[in-house]
């Protein structure tokens, strides 16, 4: 089962060059970057629901937060709590939209456009009806 809230510790990594990077220790691969402390922020909220996301789009456990006294820094580093919604940012996903392109026969495009047929609900028609799915 997975959460609707979900908080974890986000390192900041403070560079020569301005850039800030971002990890979170107890989620491998889920980094980001900013060139403020506050777009860094951001960017770390933005990439730990995209990962959470995938994590539960792939049925994969999520791990249990590390405690802040267990994070392991270096000189330039500096530990922040993310917090993060799910319920929302994954209804958003789910009412994304994903641009396909098919083929059909020139005759049948010809007599539809003449009808002012909407070929997007045509065929989100045709795969509810075909996939079982009720609104």
């Amino acid at each position: 089962m997975y959460l609707d809230k979900y908080r974890f510790i986000a390192v900041l990594e403070y560079g020569d060059k301005g850039t800030i990077g971002i990890y979170f220790p107890d989620l491998p691969g889920c980094v980001s970057a900013g060139e403020t402390t506050e777009k860094a922020i951001e960017s770390a909220k933005d990439a730990l629901l995209l990962h959470l996301y995938g994590m539960e789009e792939d049925k994969e456990e999520i791990p249990e937060p590390s405690e802040l006294k267990d994070i392991q820094l270096e000189k330039n580093e500096l530990p922040m709590l993310i917090e993060v919604y799910m319920k929302p940012f994954r209804e958003k996903m789910h009412k994304h939209f994903v641009k396909k392109t098919l083929s059909i026969p020139g005759w049948v495009n010809a007599i539809a456009e003449e009808q002012g047929v909407n070929f997007s609900a045509v065929l989100l028609d045709g795969l509810k009806k075909q996939c079982h799915i009720q609104d």
